[in-house]
């Protein structure tokens, strides 16, 4: 324990393993570690960044990743991703993408768990976030691979939620779903260098204006700022950008109240899902299912009626 919050990373990465395994006895001791860790959890800024295949993420978060090195900061990286290696999601399962990155002592990098619903990945990332945290660690990149669910779930784990944009006119916009554009804090467009500069500039003011017309209900306006992960211009605004969101946030008192809500919201989920489990496991509803199935499909019963019958068996 000592090790962990000394922030040792080998302590870390086993503390991690537990909580991403399956066993019971192994989840029973990740809650005793959690549980002791919790005091000392909570002093990170959690940033969240996705963006469609192909925007230079992983280059982003390494120029980003050193950037903050540079600037003094621990910084760890961690993804989720619900999907398989083989189907090739997962960016950070390959960390030779952020190879300078992952060979400094300040950072940590830790691929998502390769398999798994979505919710169980998730659950998995905070409870590794908290266990980063504690071990020292200033700034959590959680990185969401792929454009869907995932969005919503790592938005809902993180104080700033960035998207990262290609240049291009306003297309890109059709491509992006208008849900994410309203959970997002920023949106960044990458490779603005070279030939692609003035296309950035012009991506930016239609991306501006697309934003404004969105409603934003919280005390920040959602900004829209350029850079270029390769030639690591630009990144340094970023981080201020974030540090403004930051501050105002403190000011406003809507950085712990948002953190408490997420962790309200969190319950809430988990507890739905225990519910779930234990409602699929009950040996008298696992009879009832098939049968009223069968009845449902052939309309011999109503959905409701049915699913009052299970809730009953329960």
């Amino acid at each position: 324990m000592q090790a962990l919050l000394g922030g040792n990373r080998r302590a870390l990465a086993k503390a991690i393993t537990l909580v991403e395994s399956k066993l019971d006895s192994h989840r029973e001791q990740a809650q005793d570690i959690l549980e002791q860790v919790l005091p000392h959890s909570g002093n990170s800024i959690r940033i969240g960044i996705t963006g469609v295949p192909g925007v230079g993420k992983s280059t982003f978060i390494e120029a980003f990743g050193l950037y903050l090195i540079s600037q003094g900061k621990r910084v760890a990286v961690l993804a989720v991703d619900p999907s398989s290696p083989i189907a090739g999601g997962s960016i950070l399962g390959d960390k030779t993408r952020m190879e300078e990155l992952s060979r400094r002592d300040e950072a940590f990098i830790r691929p998502s768990p390769s398999e798994g619903a979505l919710g169980g990945v998730a659950q998995k990332t905070r409870e590794t976030m908290l266990l980063c945290e504690a071990a020292g660690y200033d700034v959590i990149l959680v990185e969401t691979v792929g454009v869907g669910q995932s969005e919503y779930q790592v938005a809902g784990m993180v104080d700033f939620f960035m998207v990262l944009m290609l240049p291009g006119g306003g297309d890109e916009l059709q491509g992006i779903k208008k849900g994410i554009l309203e959970l997002a804090d920023a949106l960044v467009i990458n490779k603005a260098d070279g030939e692609s500069e003035n296309l950035a500039r012009v991506s930016r003011t239609h991306y501006t204006s697309a934003m404004n017309l969105l409603r934003h209900t919280t005390f920040w306006t959602p900004r829209v700022m350029t850079c270029s992960a390769l030639k690591s211009i630009g990144i340094d605004a970023v981080w201020g950008m974030v540090m403004d969101y930051y501050f105002q946030a403190v000011e406003q008192e809507a950085f712990q109240a948002k953190r408490a809500r997420q962790n309200r919201d969190w319950m809430h989920q988990l507890v739905r899902e225990m519910l779930l489990t234990r409602l699929t496991q009950n040996p008298a509803v696992k009879e009832l299912l098939p049968v009223l199935e069968r009845q449902v499909e052939s309309h011999e019963t109503t959905a409701y009626a049915a699913a009052l019958r299970i809730m009953d068996q329960f």
